[in-house]
């Protein structure tokens, strides 16, 4: 069966931005989507992440894993993590080195990125060349770099941001790029 986990990032809820919005249009297209709270969301540590989503998630060679911001930085952990080939990646603001708000924290460190792209069959990474937090267009190429697949650069800022006061409630490409499987 298609299923679908969608990642939010520091700080968010699955109620934020346009997470609601795809598990709807996802649903409505027969996946089976899992969107959960990640634990301590505020001040989130890599290791509590992925044991939670390594424990709680399904995957299979039908499974689209999309994460938004540090969100999608998991998803690059899971894939160094799981024994099985996901049927596709997509990350949104993701950023594959460190930010300087993340030196202190315990964050990914240096991905290995053999393991991983060997553990999905494409990669999508949109990145904006105006992101405030530093998951821009040069960490966008960064993971291309190293993973291959589709890059996306637009002028979007953050995609989703409640600092920034950007709401970003739909994201219609995103049930394009998963859809039509790119």
């Amino acid at each position: 069966m298609k299923n679908a986990i969608i990642l939010h990032g520091t700080g968010d809820k699955p109620k934020d931005f346009w997470f609601p919005y795809l598990k709807k249009e996802l649903k409505a297209r027969g996946y089976r989507v899992w969107l959960p709270q990640l634990p301590n969301a505020e001040k989130p540590n890599i290791q509590d992440w992925l044991s939670f989503i390594l424990k709680n998630g399904k995957f299979s060679n039908d499974t689209v894993i999309i994460g938004h911001s540090s969100g999608s930085q998991i998803i690059l952990s899971i894939l160094e993590n799981i024994k099985i080939k996901v049927k596709q990646v997509i990350l949104v603001s993701g950023y594959a080195k460190l930010l300087p708000q993340d030196q202190k924290g315990k964050k990914l460190g240096n991905p290995d990125w053999k393991k991983i792209k060997k553990h999905a069959q494409n990669f999508v990474f949109i990145n904006s060349d105006n992101d405030p937090w530093g998951c821009n267009d040069k960490q966008g190429r960064i993971m291309f770099n190293n993973l291959g697949g589709i890059l996306i650069i637009n002028h979007e800022w953050h995609m989703g941001s409640t600092t920034y006061k950007q709401p970003y409630k739909k994201f219609p490409l995103l049930v394009k790029l998963i859809t039509n499987n790119f």
